[in-house]
């Protein structure tokens, strides 16, 4: 499945023959597909690692952020996160950087997975208040660090108004992109946050939360997205999780409403562009992004 201009061919061949030539100590081990997301192929290697792949070369900065600043923020966070262990060099069968993980047991949050909804958004919020509370170490908003999901909502107002276009195109039969279009602007015509800059992980949906044989969050994978900025976007997919957790999510980080109806704009942002670009290519994502806006509609 390819998503993005310029994508690289990965299979089991390819990780092989880089595995055989960079990491010879783990070239005997088990290899399995262990899924693709929009910006990453991964497979598990053997019981313990795993290997994440970019789509494109230009997709490879996210895994230097995170060799850079997982490893400081792990002990002072409530629930494990990816531990980088190898730094993949381009090679001649996959022009990109690559890496290598230690393997996180556990499976993504869903109502097969989470047995109280409300519980596993009061332990999101912890995760979140606890990132949220890091100390920047020095790093800036800048370069790699500044994403536009930490950014402001009126940067995005000529994209985001696109997306809608298309949504309203695509989609508009089956989803009410008028009400949601509002709730776009309703978050524009509010003053900008007032929080400071933090650490934001900025993609905490579903497919990232991977929960115990508990059904309680166990861990938050894929930090490519990792920037410093206003905490805003951060909570916009809570709109992914039933209502109950959301509700527990709030009151847990005691969000006001100002910062809930910025939160629930950058939801119909991120959502609305997901439909628009993956339309034709990444049909299950765009599942997810319509499940969003279906949910905001219905909150």
């Amino acid at each position: 499945m390819t998503l993005h201009e310029g994508e690289l061919a990965v299979d089991e061949s390819v990780v092989r023959a880089l595995l055989d030539d960079q990491c010879p100590e783990w070239a005997g081990l088990s290899l399995a597909r262990a899924g693709a997301g929009t910006e990453n192929t991964m497979y598990r290697l053997g019981d313990e690692l795993l290997v994440r792949l970019p789509r494109t070369p230009d997709r490879a900065a996210p895994l230097r952020k995170e060799r850079e600043w997982l490893p400081r923020m792990a002990p002072l966070l409530p629930c494990a996160i990816p531990a980088p262990v190898h730094a993949g060099a381009p090679a001649p069968v996959y022009p990109s950087e690559w890496a290598v993980y230690r393997w996180i047991d556990g499976v993504e949050a869903s109502p097969e997975s989470v047995r109280d909804w409300a519980a596993f958004g009061a332990d999101l919020a912890g995760f979140v208040r606890a990132l949220h509370g890091i100390d920047l170490m020095g790093a800036r908003r800048a370069g790699e660090l500044s994403w536009y999901r930490g950014g402001g909502l009126r940067d995005c107002d000529g994209w985001v108004t696109s997306a809608l276009a298309d949504c309203r195109r695509l989609a508009g039969a089956e989803l009410d992109v008028d009400t949601l279009e509002s709730y776009w602007c309703d978050g524009l015509a509010l003053p900008g946050s007032p929080a400071g800059q933090v650490w934001m992980h900025a993609d905490l949906k579903p497919t990232n939360l991977l929960v115990g044989a508990d059904g309680r969050l166990r861990a938050v994978i894929d930090w490519g997205s990792l920037t410093v900025g206003l905490p805003d976007a951060e909570h916009s997919t809570v709109w992914d999780l039933p209502a109950g957790a959301r509700h527990a999510y709030r009151e847990g980080l005691e969000l006001d409403d100002a910062t809930w109806m910025r939160a629930r704009a950058w939801a119909v942002a991120v959502a609305a562009s997901g439909v628009a670009y993956y339309w034709d290519t990444f049909p299950e994502f765009v599942a997810e992004c319509r499940a969003r806006l279906a949910n905001i509609l219905s909150a």
